[in-house]
């Protein structure tokens, strides 16, 4: 019985990662004296007995499931979006690092990646979370918004045939469009939600392998462990450091969520630096939500509560950090 995993999860301290294990960019070497982390928060369903345990510990913090996850996806829809979560940080990261660098990166549009197969509707039972659509009644997909230009003359009961890749294979099926389950307007419709798939081509080539670590937090160490192998500086100056944030394709640093555990497990993994988001609360976010703050503020003071010697660095965006570092003193 206490075993019995409940609809709740805990989110606690996770690990460092050395970002140079994951990436590596061809024709180059990851030499540098000190390390470039990336931080993760543990998550797991919660059982009676850890659900009582957490109740009792500062730094556990219980989490209903629609916290975790949209209401509208089950378990293997939220890894999906959580994987391509981190695949399109990933771009992201090669993309603003390739840029920074003053190098050349060329952008292709695959198709459009399926996030969520609504129950009930038109493409339940015959697509999937992770398929990507390419070509919709011979037509090649060009851009996100040329699916819904498509799709807008339709009317329910219309047949349109996909193309999709489905794990690497291309596929076909024709759907029945039928009114979009739980939609405002009635329409037609595939009922599914999705977003854009892109892929970066570089030169000199990048490839990351981050096997089931999920999400976006680690944008920002990607993007300055890939500056890293590209440039001929030393940028970690034999210092420890750590990181978290979403790297967005302007350069500019995302807000994430569980970053005081993150600055406890980092101090756990005696980082000696660590990289925050200093993102910015609207008064409209102020009013909404009293007691939000920013991820740098959240992080000084988790410091303070911890008593670590780790140096807390507010970032802005990837230029905040890349400065940071370059007037660094090697250790």
């Amino acid at each position: 019985m206490m075993l019995y995993r409940l609809d709740a999860y805990i989110m606690k301290p996770g690990s460092a990662y050395d970002v140079s294990k994951f990436v590596t960019v061809d024709s180059k070497e990851a030499d540098s004296l000190g390390s470039l982390s990336l931080m993760t928060v543990a998550m797991q369903q919660a059982t009676p007995f850890s659900y009582l345990w957490a109740k009792t510990q500062k730094y556990q913090k219980l989490m209903d499931i629609e916290q975790v996850r949209n209401p509208l996806e089950d378990d293997e829809e939220y890894n999906v979006r959580q994987l391509k979560l981190m695949s399109d940080s990933q771009f992201n990261a090669k993309y603003v690092a390739f840029q920074r660098a003053g190098l050349e990166t060329k952008v292709h549009f695959n198709g459009v990646f399926i996030l969520n197969v609504l129950d009930g509707g038109a493409s339940d039972g015959i697509l999937k979370a992770g398929d990507e659509i390419i070509e919709v009644d011979g037509q090649k997909i060009t851009n996100q918004q040329m699916l819904v230009e498509l799709l807008q003359p339709k009317q329910l009961g219309d047949q349109v045939t996909i193309q999709f890749i489905r794990n690497g294979e291309q596929q076909q099926a024709t759907i029945t469009l039928q009114e979009i389950p739980n939609a405002q307007e009635h329409r037609a419709g595939l009922g599914i939600s999705y977003t854009e798939s892109k892929s970066i081509e570089t030169i000199p080539q990048v490839t990351m392998k981050t096997e089931d670590i999920g999400g976006p937090s680690a944008g920002l160490m990607f993007t300055l462990e890939i500056l890293d192998q590209l440039l001929d500086e030393d940028l970690t100056k034999g210092y420890a450091i750590a990181g978290t944030g979403e790297m967005l394709i302007d350069g500019s640093v995302g807000r994430i969520g569980g970053i005081d555990y993150k600055i406890i497990a980092a101090d756990r993994d005696d980082m000696e630096i660590f990289f925050a988001p200093d993102d910015e609360i609207s008064q409209d976010m102020k009013a909404k939500y009293p007691e939000l703050e920013s991820n740098y503020t959240t992080a000084v003071k988790t410091a303070k509560d911890i008593g670590t010697k780790m140096k807390i660095v507010p970032v802005k965006n990837v230029d905040d950090a890349i400065n940071y570092l370059k007037q660094l003193q090697p250790k």
